[in-house]
C-alpha cells in the first residue's frame, strides 16, 4: 500500500508529520513525499524543511492521498494545476485525506460537494463555499474521505485510519509505539472553550499573519537548495 503526502510551501510540518508517525509504520506501507520540485520544501515557520523526493508529474496513483494543510494552502486553493493533480491522485486512491485547512483543499478540487468534513476550526464558515458541512470533531469519515482539524489531530486521524486498515490491534500498537496518550496541562477540550483572546489571535494570524510569516526567507537559506513559491 502507497502513502503518497502532498507537501508545499508554507505547509504545518505536524499536518503532514503527525499522520506519517503513524500511517508509515503500518506493516507493508510504502511512503512518498510529493511536491512540485524535488528537493527541500520549507514548512510555515521558515526554520524547517521537508524533502519532497517525488514530483507530482511522477506520481500518477497512489493508494492514500494524504494532504496537510498550513499558511501556504491558502493559494493552492485557487491553483488548477495543484488541485488537478489531488483529482488525479483521488480518482485511484483507496483512502483520501485532509488535515487542518489541506481538508480545504480537497473542498476546493471539489472532492467533498455535498459531503460532511471536519477542518481547523477557524476555517469552519469557509467550506460552505464548497458545498461541504462542518462537523465540529477531530476526525471524520464521509465514504473515503477522512478529514482531520486542526494541526495535532492528524495524530488522531491517523490512528483512526490505521484502524480502519490494519484494525484495533494494530492501531493502538502504534499509539503506544508513538506514545500518544494527551494530556495537555489546560483544562479546555476543545477549541470553543479556549479563551477568548486566544480565538482572537489566532484568526489574525489567519487573517494576515500567515501571509506575512511566508515573506521571511528560510533561515536555512543559503545551505541547501530551497524551493521557489513559483
Amino acid at each position: 500500500m502507497r502513502l503518497s503526502i502532498l507537501i508545499f510551501d508554507g505547509l504545518t510540518a505536524l499536518d503532514a508529520i503527525g499522520g506519517y508517525e503513524v500511517l508509515s509504520c503500518i506493516p507493508g506501507m510504502e511512503t512518498e513525499f510529493v511536491g512540485k520540485h524535488r528537493g527541500i520544501v520549507v514548512a510555515d515557520t521558515r526554520s524547517l524543511g521537508l524533502v519532497a523526493f517525488r514530483t507530482f508529474e511522477e506520481v500518477k496513483q497512489t493508494d492514500i492521498l494524504y494532504v496537510p494543510g498550513g499558511p501556504g494552502g491558502q493559494s493552492l486553493e485557487t491553483d488548477e494545476d495543484f488541485l488537478d493533480h489531488v483529482r488525479m491522485l483521488d480518482q485511484t486512491s483507496t483512502w483520501t485525506v485532509g488535515i487542518c485547512n489541506g481538508s480545504a483543499l480537497l473542498a476546493a478540487a471539489g472532492l467533498l460537494k455535498g459531503r460532511k468534513m471536519t477542518s481547523n476550526w477557524f476555517y469552519r464558515d469557509r467550506l460552505k463555499d464548497w458545498g461541504a458541512e462542518f462537523v465540529p470533531a477531530r476526525y471524520h469519515r464521509d465514504g473515503k474521505y477522512i478529514t482531520g482539524a486542526g494541526v495535532s489531530a492528524s495524530i488522531d486521524t491517523g490512528l483512526y485510519l490505521a484502524q480502519l486498515i490494519g484494525g484495533e490491534m494494530v492501531a493502538k500498537t502504534l499509539q503506544l509505539g508513538i506514545e500518544y496518550y494527551p494530556d495537555p496541562p489546560f483544562s479546555e477540550k476543545t477549541p470553543a472553550e479556549a479563551p477568548a483572546s486566544s480565538q482572537q489571535m489566532v484568526q489574525q494570524f489567519e487573517q494576515a499573519g500567515g501571509k506575512e510569516q511566508l515573506r521571511r526567507q528560510p533561515v536555512f537559506q543559503g545551505s541547501y537548495e530551497v524551493l521557489s513559491r513559483a
